[in-house]
């Protein structure tokens, strides 16, 4: 099995040079957050993930969660693992410190939940979902709920999870049926089966928080009569000890193709009497509500796509150092040689790296960016970087995850048949992978969001604003008269006419020709997690070329960086030209045909 080891060095370069370390002390409540403490953190979440989370990964693999009449008992170690892992102080580290959370900053739990991930991505899904529930009731609950709820689940003593779907809703979320009955006292009780409830129930916390999205009796029909509501495991006493088992209850986990050690859910509602439950915020704005915890689940949910794209790149690369197999190409007679000599195993490994480093950098700037849009005391810059956040979430979320899906599958081909073989491990970082394109909304409804939410809603100005950065860089690139950031300038240029072109032709066509242009929906999130991607290592490859100049003592790392960009312009940026080719003439050749042709 592959060990796991944090690519602390690369995340320390991106924290620092592209993400803006150094600036967050000039944030309100981050002034101790200096290099000395970040570092000092990524060090100790690097033992954590590498000494206690990642050995468990094969064996949650293995193992999995186990149903027996409505208890889930999870893998071995996988308790032992949590009560570490709270005893560390690892839930509370982003959390709110008015309900006993350290609040550091964005751009460091990014890092630190990127290691998570890689380590052990099945048990990293706890955490990710109670910190979703969180948001959403630090934003919306009551003074009585934040009260009762979020000290416990900050400190990680309990979990949340989120209930949206239902078997007959799929992502039709305007088709969820479950009641909630007002019962005059302040309470409900809700009625009703959720599916798809990632840890619903598991034996890891006494107690779990479930937020419900459920109906009450007199609400619209559609996604505008959907109320939002706060259900826990057990009923909770005004002194905060836990009373009697509440009417929720686990009737079946998923049998899946990947995320084995993860309990899958499904959660049945009301089956003795009607599970008590409390309302968020006001009647019929559940869904508005959910999209808070939606949000940080998708940012979340990208990262696990960067994850296990680093997971399966060292994996791949080890084997490739170690695997003995053929002689040098053009060198006859030569000793037998690793396959890392080989020249489309390295292709193979450089594509593997530099789309890891590129989703990793977009990652992080836009951690940093929510970090400004939160605790930037100056509005208009809040509001500059909200816009910033919003759009690039469906772009993380949909580019990182299908990435993490080739990258894993290539890392499959680098071991040549052994990665077909389960024992080597290489498998299960695909299988685990492929779930990411399609929980927290498909690709495609990240692709519709970016879209309709994002692009038409402003006209492009947000897009055309990146664009403009980019710009700038670009102009840097040329002036530094060098034949590898040249090269990385002109590929860089192509991919921002190609958005441009892209934008250009959404904005047209959307607002009276909406099929035409979601046709190439996808192609267009690629085509932008691409080149802001691009944009990115092209960034790095300017301060690396700096820092170069200046004499960097670990010189080879800033010369690896430029190479790493300069790979990433020539094979993957420049696919952007093709990609909004599609996205603007890609129309006929998908609406035009009937339904006999299918």
């Amino acid at each position: 099995m592959s060990s796991y080891a944090a690519p602390i060095r690369d995340m320390q370069f991106v924290m620092r040079e592209l993400a803006g370390l150094d600036e967050i002390q000039q944030l309100p409540g981050c002034e101790e957050v200096s290099r000395d403490l970040v570092d000092a953190i990524l060090d100790e979440a690097d033992k954590f993930a590498g000494g206690v989370l990642a050995p468990l990964n094969w064996i949650g693999d293995q193992e999995g969660a186990k149903w027996d009449h409505g208890e889930v008992k999870t893998a071995t170690g996988w308790k032992d693992a949590y009560r570490q892992f709270c005893e560390s102080g690892w839930p509370s580290l982003a959390g709110d410190p008015d309900f006993g959370g350290q609040g550091l900053p964005k751009r460091l739990s990014t890092a630190v939940m990127e290691m998570w991930n890689s380590a052990n991505m099945a048990f990293s899904l706890c955490p990710m979902l109670t910190t979703g529930a969180i948001e959403s009731l630090l934003l919306r609950g009551t003074d009585v709920q934040k009260a009762m709820y979020l000290p416990k689940m900050i400190s990680g003593e309990w979990t949340g999870t989120m209930n949206l779907t239902e078997p007959q809703a799929g992502s039709d979320l305007a088709a969820v049926r479950t009641k909630a009955d007002p019962q005059g006292d302040g309470t409900y009780r809700l009625f009703g089966q959720k599916i798809f409830i990632t840890y619903g129930e598991h034996d890891l916390t006494e107690n779990i928080v479930h937020l419900v999205l459920a109906r009450l009796p007199d609400a619209p029909e559609g996604v505008k009569g959907i109320s939002l509501f706060v259900v826990p495991k057990f009923m909770v006493n005004a002194d905060g000890s836990l009373g009697e088992r509440n009417d929720v209850h686990c009737v079946s986990i998923e049998h899946k193709l990947g995320i084995h050690a993860s309990p899958t859910c499904v959660l049945a509602f009301g089956d003795k009497g009607g599970a008590i439950g409390t309302l968020v915020g006001e009647p019929n704005r559940g869904l508005e509500y959910m999209v808070i915890m939606m949000n940080e689940a998708r940012f979340a949910v990208g990262m696990e796509g960067l994850a296990l794209s680093e997971r399966a790149y060292q994996h791949a690369l080890q084997y490739a150092k170690d695997r003995i197999q053929g002689t040098e190409m053009g060198v006859r007679g030569g000793p037998k040689v690793s396959i890392l000599h080989h020249p489309d195993v390295r292709r193979m490994l450089m594509s593997m790296k530099s789309k890891t480093e590129a989703m990793r950098a977009l990652a992080y700037v836009v951690g940093a960016a929510t970090d400004k849009a939160h605790l930037h005391p100056d509005q208009a810059v809040r509001e500059h970087n909200q816009a910033l956040v919003d759009l690039m979430i469906p772009i993380v979320k949909g580019w990182c995850t299908e990435n993490s899906i080739e990258i894993a599958s290539t890392g499959v081909q680098v071991h040549g048949g052994m990665g077909y073989i389960e024992e080597t491990g290489a498998a299960q970082h695909l299988r685990d992978a492929r779930i990411t394109t399609i929980y927290e909304g498909t690709t495609a409804i990240q692709a519709n969001d970016l879209l309709g939410r994002k692009i038409v809603r402003d006209g492009g100005r947000t897009m055309q604003a990146v664009l403009d950065e980019m710009k700038s860089v670009l102009n840097a690139l040329r002036d530094k008269q060098d034949d590898a950031l040249s090269a990385i300038a002109s590929s860089l240029e192509a991919g921002i006419a190609a958005v441009e072109s892209a934008v250009a032709y959404i904005v047209e066509t959307y607002p009276k020709d909406i099929k035409s242009a979601s046709v190439g929906s996808v192609p267009f999130l690629k085509l932008c997690g691409i080149v802001t991607g691009g944009w990115q290592m092209a960034r790095a490859a300017l301060v690396s070329s700096d820092r170069l100049a200046d004499g960097a003592a670990d010189d080879s790392f800033y010369r690896t960086k430029i190479v790493t960009a300069r790979f990433y312009a020539d094979h993957i940026l420049a696919e952007a030209p093709a990609l909004a080719y599609t996205v603007i003439n890609g129309a006929p050749g998908a609406l035009a045909l009937s339904e006999e042709c299918f």
